[in-house]
């Protein structure tokens, strides 16, 4: 299906819709302060670092299943639920704060973003495949992360004077309603499901609806080789710098710089995550050996980038983050392109559960690594996995080498098919 001029109206609604979303979705003033908030409250780092295993395992558990809950009943229906219930944990902290308040408010926000992941990239790639757009799907699916990251910058720009203006409930109040205005937003989106959303039940199988359609999905993505591969890259890609965001104010403070100069440090980081959703559109083309080198290079100047213990070090770790982030819209591009049965939302959850798998695992090896050579090499060894990945990419390119050569499939994302 080739995109006519009567869908580009459409296809800007839809897009301006997934901006506005993006964004507000990531809008949440209580980003930057809340581990204030815990250790204001009493809470030991023992127990904040509970709270996050408490979040992880809550989007672990229901991703899959959230994810098979979109395919059968509805992605808008879970993209509007998606920021209320993390809008209602958000309230609970700031209104009863204690741990107890904290574990259910990670419970909400962690369910929240389950419901998100998945059903956000499928409804999107669905809408545009449909007005014959899927080809659009990398460079919106960039800027709409390019979105996110303005809406992260803006709450940590405004965080500081509505805490000092309100304190905490005032934070917490600005996190709700933005919460709100992303569900507001999600009720703006189209949506079309593909006609068949679960396979019909065989002759004596009550199973209906969302068993089935989770069965589907978990069977696509098991049973296809491509599509498999695919789910893999996702997680090679995001999960490591995904994780090593977290420690990226460590690594500045460890240049020596003052702490109120680590904030500067880290708007280059920022700026070249919100680069690199940019540059989707142009890149969305590279073949396997651009995007294998794309890896190589990002790895690279991350290990340079920190090996130079210098804050001008982060000018490179900064085209680091610029090059993983459009990875990561690249190898999501090419994960939905490779789907072609209905439960588009329950595959990508899948790779959603990997890569938050993954950040664990990473989280695990870092503390290991830094624990005993510090930061730096912390990263310098997250730099490694990288090269392993491009490797990979590579050696599965030389393979195929011997079969028939594979035009370029018009429409859809870069990395090749």
């Amino acid at each position: 299906m080739t995109l006519t001029t009567a869908s580009v109206p459409e296809v800007r609604r839809l897009a301006a819709t997934l901006y506005g979303y993006a964004f507000f979705q990531d809008f949440v003033l209580l980003y930057p302060v809340y581990a204030l908030l815990f250790s204001d409250t009493g809470l030991s780092i023992g127990q904040i670092s509970s709270l996050f295993v408490i979040w992880s395992a809550t989007s672990i558990l229901l991703e899959v299943p959230s994810g098979a809950w979109a395919d059968a009943v509805s992605r808008r229906l879970l993209l509007c639920l998606a920021p209320l219930l993390a809008g209602a944990g958000f309230a609970i902290w700031v209104l009863a704060p204690s741990y107890p308040a904290f574990a259910l408010g990670f419970v909400l926000w962690g369910a929240g973003g389950a419901l998100g992941s998945g059903a956000l990239e499928a409804l999107v790639f669905t809408e545009l495949d449909r007005l014959g757009a899927a080809g659009r799907y990398a460079r919106i699916m960039g800027r709409a992360r390019t979105a996110g990251v303005l809406g992260g910058l803006a709450s940590i720009g405004l965080a500081g004077p509505v805490l000092a203006a309100g304190g905490y409930p005032a934070v917490g109040a600005a996190s709700v309603l933005a919460g709100g205005l992303a569900a507001a937003v999600a009720t703006r989106f189209p949506e079309h499901l593909p006609a068949a959303a679960a396979p019909e039940p065989a002759a004596g199988d009550e199973e209906r609806g969302w068993a089935a359609t989770l069965r589907a999905g978990l069977a696509e993505a098991r049973a296809d080789p491509r599509v498999r591969a695919a789910v893999l890259l996702v997680p090679a890609v995001t999960a490591v710098w995904g994780a090593l965001d977290e420690y990226t104010p460590l690594l500045a403070r460890d240049t020596g710089v003052a702490g109120s100069t680590v904030p500067l440090l880290l708007l280059l980081v920022w700026g070249g995550v919100t680069v690199g959703g940019l540059l989707a559109a142009p890149a969305e083309r590279l073949r396997t050996r651009g995007y294998a080198a794309l890896l190589a290079v990002a790895a690279v100047a991350l290990a340079v980038g920190t090996g130079l213990r210098h804050p001008l070090g982060f000018v490179l770790v900064g085209v680091a983050f610029c090059a993983f982030q459009l990875a990561t819209v690249l190898a999501d591009a090419r994960l939905q392109a490779r789907i072609t049965g209905p439960s588009r939302a329950t595959v990508t959850s899948v790779a959603g559960m990997a890569t938050d798998l993954t950040i664990i695992a990473v989280y695990g090896g870092y503390a290991l690594v830094a624990g005993v050579g510090g930061n730096r090499a912390g990263f310098v060894a997250a730099a490694v996995p990288y090269l392993l990945v491009a490797g990979w990419l590579l050696a599965s390119r030389a393979r195929r080498r011997g079969g028939p050569a594979r035009e370029p499939v018009a429409g859809r994302s870069g990395v090749p098919t």
